[in-house]
């Protein structure tokens, strides 16, 4: 039962310090809406946050971060039932986790530089062009492709199979399952916003913000066990 506990504080401090970063990237740099703003607005929003900025990053950092633990511990719940699906679960995750530590940690190491850089009194044209390219280059792969392509698929999916577990375990039940997959498919639904569908984007966040209450109902069942 120990091990139920530690999966349940996880499953509690993961989506507290996701949905307080979340927030206060949302409330002092229009997150998620910016990644979608050319370059020049980004970095000149990101120079105005200054060093709180950088905090608030950082902590989501860390949200995606505790990704990884959580997953491992998670599974354990589920584990004499379901062997293999919970091992695979834990696995994508796992994954998961740190495919959006990666695309987080830009904005903690690299943004802060690029944005001195571009915005520096003494900066040339040609400065200016190639921190441009950098900042697109990252934003782009370690951004767009692993953190929010990548991340999301692998989230959707690790929920969808805890979710199909949840059924069949008493302690949960079909109803936080739904609640599960609804979120999950919300969070899939993300994965289109590349080819056009500008409702993606807004029905991902939605999503993003049921996964972490749902979490944080589970986690609360797992630490009164």
């Amino acid at each position: 039962m120990i091990f139920f506990r530690i999966a349940g504080m996880f499953l509690i401090v993961m989506p507290v310090t996701f949905l307080t970063a979340f927030f206060s990237l949302r409330l002092t740099f229009d997150y998620p809406h910016i990644l979608r703003e050319p370059t020049d607005y980004i970095l000149r929003r990101f120079a105005e946050g200054g060093s709180r900025l950088i905090v608030f990053w950082y902590i989501f950092t860390i949200s995606a971060v505790l990704i990884i633990p959580m997953a491992l511990f998670f599974q354990l719940v589920f584990v004499e039932q379901h062997r293999y699906l919970a091992t695979s679960a834990a696995v994508v995750g796992a994954i998961g986790g740190l495919v959006q530590t990666m695309g987080s940690l830009r904005w903690v190491f690299l943004v802060p530089s690029l944005a001195n850089q571009y915005h520096s009194d003494r900066v040339t044209p040609a400065t200016r062009e190639a921190v441009t390219v950098a900042f697109l280059a990252f934003h782009r792969y370690a951004g767009t492709a692993l953190g929010e392509h990548l991340g999301s698929l692998l989230t959707g999916v690790w929920t969808i199979l805890i979710s199909s577990m949840m059924f069949s375990t008493p302690l949960f039940g079909p109803s936080l399952a739904v609640m599960g997959i609804i979120s999950a498919v919300g969070i899939l639904t993300g994965l289109f916003e590349p080819a056009g569908w500008r409702l993606a984007g807004g029905i991902s966040t939605l999503g993003y913000i049921g996964w972490a209450f749902w979490l944080l109902i589970a986690g609360v069942l797992l630490i009164q066990v």
